[in-house]
């Protein structure tokens, strides 16, 4: 940590006046709006433990009135500032002015973070002058470019759930450091196979659905890679709100925010988060 010198003179004496910390604090951008999920309840918890625990500077955006909102996160340009973006969105439909602070900070090349239904961030009808943006999940997170469609993007049906484990190959990651070999979360799995995640990421999480709805095959739930714009990315399918309860996936977070910003990743775990949001589903 580089710290500031200051020499002062007096009457021929010199004086060291204690170390000044120079290092600006980083700053994590919590981007939220997923109807369905809560991310604007649960990712707040994970803001408030960084700046505790952890010397990070966050800020939490919102959709505006409420989750529903598609079409309005008020706010964005503080990205402009921002040392990471975390996105927790879906199906927005945000006006060419938000999504100019967005395209700005995915240019920029800074590192980002993707949750769950971010994959599928955005829904511009067919022919709208912003569409391309329903890709989002492919060219920012490496992940599948929208729901359905020709990537049979798709889960296993509302009453299953997930058991997730450490892929061998990547056990020793940074992010999966003190990480749970195997833990079980409330989501149910993703189906992201076979094209996705983008070639040439790497894989840490793999998901086997428990009591799906069809004939289910193991995906990957958790990855990492570099994006179109050339930014280090982490993409994760998990973020049913009880999983955020789950303190292997809170260590999880915790480390892959640390990784995205060029941080060693802690060596000792401050605890357990205390998150406790109910599943709430789609509501008026």
């Amino acid at each position: 940590m580089k710290k500031i010198l200051s020499v002062l003179i007096f009457g021929g004496l010199l004086i060291i006046p204690n170390f000044i910390n120079a290092q600006k604090k980083p700053l994590v951008v919590f981007v939220c709006g997923d109807h369905e999920y809560s991310g604007e309840e649960t990712l707040p918890f994970i803001a408030k433990e960084l700046e505790k625990n952890y010397n990070i500077k966050a800020k939490v955006l919102k959709a505006y009135p409420n989750q529903n909102a598609e079409k309005n996160i008020p706010g964005l340009e503080i990205l402009k500032e921002a040392d990471l973006a975390v996105f927790y969105l879906r199906w927005r439909q945000l006006p060419e002015d938000q999504l100019a602070l967005i395209d700005e900070y995915l240019k920029s090349g800074k590192p980002i973070i993707g949750f769950r239904t971010s994959t599928h961030a955005f829904n511009f009808p067919k022919g709208h002058p912003s569409e391309r943006w329903n890709a989002f999940g492919e060219f920012a997170l490496n992940g599948p470019p929208g729901w359905g469609g020709k990537a049979g993007h798709t889960h296993y049906g509302h009453k299953s759930t997930t058991d997730v484990s450490v892929i061998n190959s990547a056990k020793k990651h940074p992010i999966l450091k003190g990480v749970a070999p195997s833990f079980h979360v409330n989501s149910w799995l993703y189906h992201v196979l076979p094209d996705f995640p983008t070639k040439g990421s790497e894989w840490l999480l793999m998901g086997k659905s428990v009591n799906p709805d069809k004939a289910a095959v193991d995906n990957p739930v958790a990855w990492v890679g570099t994006n179109s714009f050339g930014a280090k990315v982490f993409t994760t399918t998990i973020g049913h709100p009880e999983d955020f309860s789950v303190e292997a996936f809170q260590r999880l977070v915790i480390n892959a925010i640390h990784w995205e910003l060029g941080l060693k990743v802690p060596k000792k775990w401050k605890g357990k988060i205390d998150i406790n949001v109910p599943y709430r589903g789609m509501v008026n």
